[in-house]
């Protein structure tokens, strides 16, 4: 079985078993859905009429808040049943919503500069290289247009679940090739999903060199006092599990297509 067919029936399988990332938007989100989902302020306070791409996102949740905030959104995601997911709360809320069943890493359905917008939640991990899914968001991205991800970091991917006497020991190795071990009962992977671990080179340079500029960086804050090891609260205190990037594209999109083509005003 490929990769993409793996995590698609993972995927799949989630969203029946009502797993974490697979529970759609609440009542409440959509009272200030723009809030909901842009805490930073990193989109300007007002996204009405952009065209937006919700990258690998389904799920129910991100897609129809975008397209309450007046977005004109689209969905792309790898599993069938999390963008049914989403067309299932776009029709009860009556939210005009675009889905395509695609792998993040090949978008040939979709054009060159169709976006001002492309929000892309956790989710490169699930392909073995980070460079080609970079690519295809430089080519549909519009000159100037935002690219707004957010990534595992590597430590947290290398990091123990458990603390040991001395903390959160690494145990697998940064420079490796190959899906990471299959895992269980952790806070920070997906159970019977392939994920990869990417370095800090890939993650930050691929980016670069496909056409944007960094514009900001957050790790969002998750670490907890109190919480006993172990928990995800804990382990954050000690490995921050996330990192999101501001980036903006740069020249024109089809220059992304040869490398890193940028002219600085």
């Amino acid at each position: 079985m490929s990769i993409h067919a793996h995590n698609r029936r993972a995927w799949d399988e989630r969203v029946r078993d009502g797993e974490c990332f697979t529970r759609p938007a609440r009542d409440e989100d959509f009272a200030n859905p723009l809030a909901t989902v842009d805490g930073l302020g990193w989109l300007g306070g007002d996204i009405r009429g952009k065209r937006l791409l919700c990258l690998a996102a389904g799920g129910g949740k991100h897609g129809p808040l975008y397209a309450a905030a007046g977005a004109h959104v689209t969905v792309v995601d790898i599993s069938p049943a999390m963008l049914e997911l989403d067309r299932q709360v776009a029709a009860e809320r009556k939210l005009p919503l675009r889905t395509v069943e695609a792998s993040m890493d090949e978008l040939p359905m979709l054009t060159a500069g169709e976006f001002d917008i492309v929000i892309h939640p956790v989710s490169t991990c699930y392909v073995p290289e980070i460079g080609p899914v970079y690519r295809e968001v430089a080519r549909i991205t519009r000159g100037g247009g935002l690219y707004i991800s957010q990534h595992k970091s590597p430590t947290s991917l290398q990091a123990e679940i458990q603390s040991s006497a001395r903390g959160y020991e690494l145990t697998e190795p940064y420079y490796r090739s190959g899906p990471l071990p299959p895992v269980l009962g952790s806070p920070h992977r997906e159970e019977g999903t392939l994920e990869y671990l990417h370095r800090w080179e890939e993650i930050l340079g691929h980016l670069c060199r496909s056409g944007f500029v960094i514009e900001d960086v957050s790790e969002p804050l998750h670490a907890k006092a109190g919480e006993p090891p172990g928990d995800f609260g804990h382990r954050s205190r000690f490995v921050a599990p996330y990192i999101r990037l501001k980036a903006r594209r740069v020249g024109s999109s089809a220059a992304a297509t040869g490398g890193p083509r940028i002219v600085l005003p």
